[in-house]
């Protein structure tokens, strides 16, 4: 089924032709952290359903937003990913979500939530100041899913998966990520009450810190251990 048309010649009337239907925004918002299964998506996604979700990739193609690719072996899953044009998305999706940042209640107990959902904000809520002339890459493992953050000067590119080669590492819960999102936590009281396992130098923490926390590291942190290669 084609999508409906407002029928007006408007460039924002253009671009809800293209994304405003319901689901849309959330499939791109997923994809912008890396390529992904069919089933990584529906899994994201709940609610969504197959047949819905199978539709909204069929559109997204269509539209050039998005393609199809296979992963090498030993994986050769077909998997979706953004174009160059899907991607260009990002900075009109990061404003809408700045927005809704700013009416996020506490959320209610039933209301799904995925760590993914909190990476994608990361990148738009960040210090662009404070990214600049930053070369570094941050790994968060929350649970058992990896995210990275790499900054290039003033740039932010978050990722899923494990980052190479970072400067800083940092463990922590869904619970502890859901409360520093909603404000109920301090990421500096975090850190000092044990809630998030950093391995990192101290330098490394401050500029973390100062570019996504919007404050300081913790005065008790200047001792956190180096880190390592090794994967957790």
């Amino acid at each position: 089924m084609a999508p409906r048309s407002y029928g007006q010649f408007c460039t924002l009337a253009r671009t809800l032709d293209v994304v405003g239907q319901r689901w849309t925004l959330l499939v791109l918002r997923d994809l912008m952290l890396g390529a992904k299964r069919f089933t990584d998506l529906l899994d994201g996604l709940p609610g969504i359903g197959r047949n819905l979700l199978t539709e909204r990739l069929r559109q997204l193609e269509s539209a050039g937003l998005i393609t199809r690719d296979h992963l090498p072996a030993p994986a050769a899953s077909r998997v979706y990913q953004l174009t160059d044009d899907g991607r260009a998305l990002g900075p009109a999706m990061a404003a809408l979500g700045r927005w809704g940042a700013e009416r996020l209640d506490k959320p209610e107990p039933d209301l799904a939530f995925r760590p993914a959902w909190m990476v994608f904000p990361l990148a738009y809520m960040a210090d662009p100041e404070a990214a600049g002339g930053v070369h570094e890459v941050y790994e968060l493992r929350v649970d058992g899913e990896t995210f990275h953050l790499r900054v290039s000067d003033g740039a932010i590119e978050p990722r899923a998966g494990a980052g190479s080669d970072p400067v800083l590492v940092m463990r922590l819960a869904t619970a502890t990520l859901r409360e520093l999102f909603t404000g109920e936590l301090a990421p500096a009281d975090a850190i000092s009450q044990g809630r998030i396992e950093v391995e990192g130098e101290p330098p490394a923490l401050r500029r973390f810190m100062a570019i996504f926390a919007a404050g300081p590291a913790p005065h008790d942190q200047t001792q956190v251990p180096a880190a390592t290669s090794s994967r957790a």
